[in-house]
């Protein structure tokens, strides 16, 4: 039976074809560990973000970045992230992180 809300990022996005996921990702991740106390979510954008550009996954920006942003990070402290990341994660990470965070902040 279909909820009358509507649907969270999580369904939109992968709901149909992985609805298992899209649960696990509302309800564990965003519902429980984005929620815990020990760290803001301020912090937890920052490491996510960081890890993000780490690892090249540039695609998973597109929703944390804005996420970060909302939650308190700035423009000027992405850039710096990206910045300093490129000494220890590498530069074509970082470069690939610029270019999408270009493509993001442009449109706000």
């Amino acid at each position: 039976m279909k909820s009358d809300k509507p649907d969270s990022p999580g369904q939109q996005a992968i709901g149909e074809i992985a609805p298992k996921l899209a649960e696990l990702t509302d309800d564990v991740l965003f519902g429980d560990v984005w929620e815990r106390p020990q760290l803001s979510k301020r912090d937890r954008s920052l490491i996510t973000c960081a890890a993000l550009v780490a690892m090249g996954k540039t695609e998973q920006l597109t929703f944390h970045f804005p996420r970060a942003i909302e939650n308190g990070v700035t423009e000027e402290e992405l850039v710096e992230l990206i910045t300093h990341l490129a000494f220890y994660a590498g530069w074509p990470s970082a470069m690939s992180a610029a270019v999408r965070a270009k493509e993001l902040l442009a449109k706000k």
